[in-house]
């Protein structure tokens, strides 16, 4: 079967024994539960399945579409096409909206053509055409016309295509000729107004610019005059090289400056050596300059000779000398008055005798010279350097001033050549403009001229057939899954694992002439609805070569498989729902199982409508509900079954008031224990789970479950819910059996057909 090897891989991974943790429902935890995972396979399923109601709806949806399409008004539409500019490039018109673009201040657009369209539907320009019209079709007012005509522009060219679609095509033909030649109507005189509007505005122009040039000139020439400024680039660098002569002037003086003032301590150092003050040398020197304190000076030098004379002949106390002595005193008040006359307020330059100022030394005279020439110096040196400083501050104020001055001259500059540029393009726009004019203006040109179609745009039958086929179609396949995504039911074995996770041990064939040999009996209630034999016809249980009879084999082989080590002893059959096949295929079971060595025990634990007392044809005098509730002895009450020599049945007996009771009870226990002593397999035919507990009671005891789902007819959610019920029992779930399969759902059934078609077998019991 399809699950043979998946629990083949299973036990060889590890070593024979089925994991724990995958023993029981947490099998349907592995797989992948979403429900709109759909693979090839199921939608080719899905299309089998629901092909009625796809080719229904395909072929509804198709037929409705091609008969609208076939009774539709056929449409025709006419065309013609305008050039509405120079085909070898731009016009003369072009070329000066450029010019117009890059002049200052003045704005200019070149040909917008989805405004032109605009203006080609305005009622101004349709008014006059829809007049034309209106003397054959009267009908025809502005707003019909819009709405049925079209314009477009050809991609990226001077072109406009003009489309009109009606029912009639020689009503076509007359109005696209009546719109063509109303749209060149509307070109000549538009080029024409155009061109007269151009003139009209470059003369407006004109003397506004003229002007601005001359107000930027007169302002240019006060900017000049006003700064005495010829070239502010000149005379920035007249002025940086004056600035640079100017501080290296100052650097020169202030090192002549610096020498000078070492010199001067120099001499002064000396003239300290030889006993004279800096300010006793420059007041000895400016008393040599004095005429009246030298002739003093020369009187008392001859005074002082003559006493030096007669002190050699003369004693100190002889009236020579006394007089002499008297003269020099009398002088010397005279020389310190005329003194201080000099020196004016310096009067510390004055000694007590000036005589001794003016009667110096050689060096002393020499340094004293010197001391006085080097002040002089550094005097002139430190008027010479304050006057450097302000003329270098002078000029870097006029050097910074300079910079904005060249700045509004240069702002200045550019105005009047931005303005003097425009004046001179619009002068020859202005000459542009009077020769277009005087020359004949060229209107639209018609480059397709308006026919009469010949063949409808619609309704274009070929593409409305393959439209409505299409459609059909689609509109069939969502049909299709739609009804597959409402039907709530298990409709193939791989649907059945994937969306419950479990395996899949067996695969039960649909076989249609095995149900119509189907009787109910007389003493028993009406059996399950089935796809299997009716137990009373003897040989259908035996064996024979086919598909039905080999899917109980290979779900037994399936069994055995599971635990191959510790194998299977008790099981218990159970469905989600009634009439599911769960008693039929028990009884299958059992007789395959029999047949293939096994000492089997088929036990009928459905206490609340039994009927393997009917697949089997045994009388249900005695069974399972007396031996529970009484002392009979169990093997009293075993039946052996003529369908097979291993094969032993035990009955339901009598239906119980309360068969939980029973099924839940110790002795229940005791003989699920003694059964798997003295058989090989028990099976257990259990009620269905769906509100009921009898199965999961009595799974507890046993090896495991096994469900039956019949397909096409099991709910998906009734499933889902005993799953859950058996999840929280922790009872063992060994598998799934599928049921009723049909033959398009698997194709191990076509081959297995084919074998037995090449090769012949015997039939055996």
């Amino acid at each position: 079967m399809g699950s043979n090897g998946e629990y083949q891989s299973l036990l060889s991974h590890h070593n024979g024994h089925l994991p724990p943790e995958l023993s029981s429902l947490s099998l349907y935890e592995l797989a992948d539960t979403e429900d709109d995972k759909l693979d090839l396979r199921q939608i080719l399923a899905v299309a089998r399945r629901r092909a009625l109601v796809i080719a229904g709806v395909a072929i509804a949806v198709t037929s409705g579409i091609v008969t609208k399409v076939l009774q539709q008004t056929p449409n025709y539409e006419g065309k013609f096409q305008l050039l509405v500019g120079s085909v070898s490039g731009e016009n003369q018109l072009e070329q000066i909206n450029e010019s117009l673009n890059q002049s200052a201040g003045v704005q200019t657009n070149n040909v917008d053509y989805e405004t032109q369209i605009q203006v080609l539907w305005s009622p101004q320009v349709m008014a006059p055409i829809v007049e034309q019209i209106q003397s054959r079709y009267p009908d025809i007012d502005y707003n019909k016309l819009r709405q049925k005509l079209a314009i477009n522009q050809l991609q990226e060219t001077k072109i406009l295509e003009v489309r009109y679609q009606d029912s009639d095509p020689e009503k076509i033909q007359f109005i696209l000729e009546q719109i063509a030649q109303g749209y060149v109507n509307y070109s000549l005189s538009e080029q024409q107004t155009s061109t007269r509007q151009g003139i009209e505005f470059v003369e407006e122009q004109l003397p506004k610019l003229q002007e601005r040039v001359d107000t930027l000139q007169q302002k240019l020439q006060r900017f000049r005059q006003n700064y005495t400024l010829v070239e502010p680039d000149s005379q920035g660098q007249l002025l940086s090289s004056r600035v640079s002569a100017i501080v290296q002037e100052r650097q020169n003086t202030q090192t002549k400056l610096d020498e000078a003032r070492t010199l001067a301590l120099q001499l002064q150092s000396q003239l300290g050596e030889l006993g004279l003050s800096p300010e006793q040398a420059i007041a000895a020197s400016a008393l040599s300059e004095a005429p009246r304190y030298q002739q003093l000076l020369n009187q008392l030098t001859e005074i002082e000779s003559q006493i030096a004379s007669e002190s050699a002949r003369f004693t100190e106390e002889s009236p020579t000398i006394q007089a002499l002595r008297e003269k020099q005193q009398n002088l010397l008040p005279l020389l310190s008055q005329e003194a201080r006359t000099v020196l004016g307020t310096n009067t510390a330059a004055v000694p007590e005798n000036p005589a001794s100022l003016a009667s110096p030394s050689s060096l002393r005279s020499t340094l004293t010279q010197q001391l006085v020439e080097t002040t002089n110096q550094i005097n002139m040196l430190e008027v010479r350097s304050g006057a450097i400083a302000k003329a270098e501050q002078l000029m870097s104020q006029q050097l910074k001033q300079l910079a904005v001055i060249a700045r509004q001259y240069t702002d200045l500059q550019r105005e009047l050549k931005v303005a003097t540029e425009s004046l001179n393009r619009f002068l020859a726009v202005r000459e542009t403009l009077q020769i277009e004019a005087a020359q004949k203006t060229l209107p639209w040109q018609l480059i397709a001229e308006p026919q009469q179609p010949q063949v409808p745009i619609s309704p274009n039958i070929p593409h409305g057939i393959a439209l409505g086929a299409v459609a059909g179609l689609l509109a069939g396949a969502g049909a299709g899954f739609l009804a597959e995504k409402l039907d709530k039911v298990f409709h193939s074995a791989e649907e059945l694992k994937e969306k419950t996770g479990l395996a899949v041990l067996g695969t039960i064939p649909f076989h249609k002439p095995l149900k119509k040999q189907s009787k109910p009996t007389k003493t028993a209630r009406q059996p399950e609805t089935s796809l299997l034999p009716s137990p009373l016809n003897k040989s259908a249980y035996r064996y024979h070569a086919s598909p039905f009879l080999e899917a109980f084999r290979s779900l037994q082989a399936n069994l055995q498989f599971i635990s191959p080590d510790v194998p299977i002893r008790s099981v218990v059959i159970s469905s989600a729902v009634p009439a599911d096949g769960k008693s039929t295929t028990a009884t299958f079971m059992a007789q395959a199982a029999a047949a293939m060595g096994k000492r089997v025990l088929l036990v009928d634990a459905d206490l609340r409508r039994p009927q393997v007392h009917v697949m089997t044809d045994l009388p249900n005098v005695w069974g399972l509900s007396h031996v529970i509730s009484s002392d009979i002895n169990v093997k009293d009450v075993i039946q052996p079954s003529s369908l097979e020599e291993n094969l032993f049945v035990l009955t339901a007996g009598q239906i119980p008031p309360d068969p939980t009771r029973l099924l839940c009870s110790q002795k229940m226990q005791h003989l699920v224990e003694s059964f798997q002593e003295m058989f090989d397999l028990v099976i257990f035919d259990t009620p269905p789970m769906l509100g009921l507990a009898d199965g999961r009671l009595l799974a507890a005891h046993t090896d495991g479950i096994v469900l039956v789902v019949g397909l096409g007819r099991t709910d998906r959610t009734v499933l889902t819910q005993v799953l859950s019920g058996l999840r929280t029992s922790h009872a063992r779930v060994l598998g799934m059996v599928a049921n009723r399969v049909k033959s398009y759902t698997t194709s191990s059934y076509d081959y297995y057909h084919r074998y037995y078609r090449e090769v012949p077998q015997e039939t055996t019991v």
